[in-house]
């Protein structure tokens, strides 16, 4: 199977050596996404915009790499504070409500910079039946 890198052109791809989403065969795989852009941290302090944002660059991976949200079969979602489960969950739904694919979040102790509260990774099937 062919395998495609799909970079978001982020310094920090390069830094660390890896691709914001790769795909092989049907499936696509997007990394760990925050709120961090080349413009800084969107929504520093509020779980819900930062989960929006991160949902924005994991759906724009996905169209690079030709899928859609509707292709999405997972989710993982990373919170530095449980008790933001709501609102994070909110913003979750206002992309996937109909899509409804299988979704974990779970609290960790802290992301790579600590204004991050989210990070969210995607996996997304291309396969027809």
């Amino acid at each position: 199977m062919q395998r495609r890198n799909i970079t978001s052109g982020a310094p920090w791809e390069d830094l660390v050596g890896y691709s914001r989403a790769v795909r092989v065969g049907p499936m696509v795989f997007v990394s760990g996404t925050t709120a961090a852009t080349e413009k800084g941290i969107i929504g520093i302090g509020n779980p819900y915009e930062q989960t929006m944002q991160a949902l924005k660059t994991i759906e724009a991976a996905l169209v690079k790499a030709g899928a859609t949200l509707s292709d999405v079969v997972r989710t993982r979602i990373y919170v530095t504070d449980i008790a933001h489960w709501e609102e994070v969950g909110r913003a979750h739904a206002e992309f996937f409500r109909d899509i409804r694919p299988a979704c974990t979040m779970v609290e960790v102790s802290k992301l790579i910079m600590a204004e991050l509260l989210v990070e969210i990774e995607a996996d997304a099937y291309l396969g027809r039946p």
